[in-house]
């Protein structure tokens, strides 16, 4: 039987990747993005398109509702924004040039918004064979790795999120699930930059190798996209 993934902010970078990778498997796609109407390429591989704003509650049980009854075995939350200084997109803004207001923005999205679709999709979750959860972060949320500052909140934003998934993996490991934080490596992407040494191929294939591998001892657990076990 044929596993189901869904996979949230799917039209561009690696979200793309993965949609266009698992349809070429032949493997059922779901794909939720904010705008459908502007995601061409992703309507071009012929797999359901939904709208799905991750920050947006209205909009994420809107989106668990069209989905009712529906089985999704593996759930990719890979949504995700950064805030980034405009003369140098590497670095971010140094404290004295952080803008807070910007810093609620990047929790709704990169933090709660996997958890409001996780929550959502439960039911979906709990039908489905494999109960596998996968939320897209970074080594920036590293703590221990983090001996350079800058990106304040999109470091503080995937932190959270690895906490978050930490309490989601215990909470639903008794149902058999598993839920695991994933650093894509550095990868060229508007995100990422031309200067990124990965192509979204070759991160999406080193992920998808890992999440084919992944078992229940794995849940809980902070992994880059060659499976090697992240400093928390």
């Amino acid at each position: 039987m044929s596993s189901t993934y869904l996979i949230t902010g799917a039209n561009r970078g690696i979200g793309l990747e993965f949609a266009g990778q698992l349809a070429a498997k032949g493997i059922s796609v779901i794909a939720g993005v904010r705008n459908p109407e502007s995601a061409e390429t992703l309507h071009g591989l012929n797999i359901p398109v939904e709208t799905l704003d991750v920050a947006n509650t209205v909009s994420v049980t809107a989106f668990a509702e069209r989905l009712e009854g529906r089985p999704v075995d593996v759930l990719i939350n890979n949504a995700g924004i950064s805030a980034t200084h405009a003369d140098d997109p590497r670095e971010g803004r140094p404290l004295e040039q952080l803008k807070l207001d910007e810093m609620p923005r990047l929790f709704d999205v990169n933090s709660i918004g996997p958890v409001r679709v996780t929550q959502a999709l439960l039911p979906n979750l709990r039908a489905g064979r494999r109960k596998v959860v996968v939320n897209i972060s970074s080594n920036l949320g590293s703590i221990t790795d983090n001996t350079e500052a800058g990106w304040y909140a999109y470091r503080a934003s995937k932190a959270a999120l690895n906490m978050l998934n930490r309490s989601m993996a215990i909470e639903l490991g008794a149902e058999g699930f598993t839920c695991v934080v994933i650093h894509p490596g550095w990868v060229r992407t508007d995100m990422g930059g031309p200067e990124a040494p990965l192509s979204t191929k070759e991160s999406v294939t080193g992920m998808l190798n890992v999440i084919d591998q992944l078992t229940t001892k794995d849940n809980g657990c902070f992994l880059d996209y060659h499976g090697q076990t992240m400093p928390w």
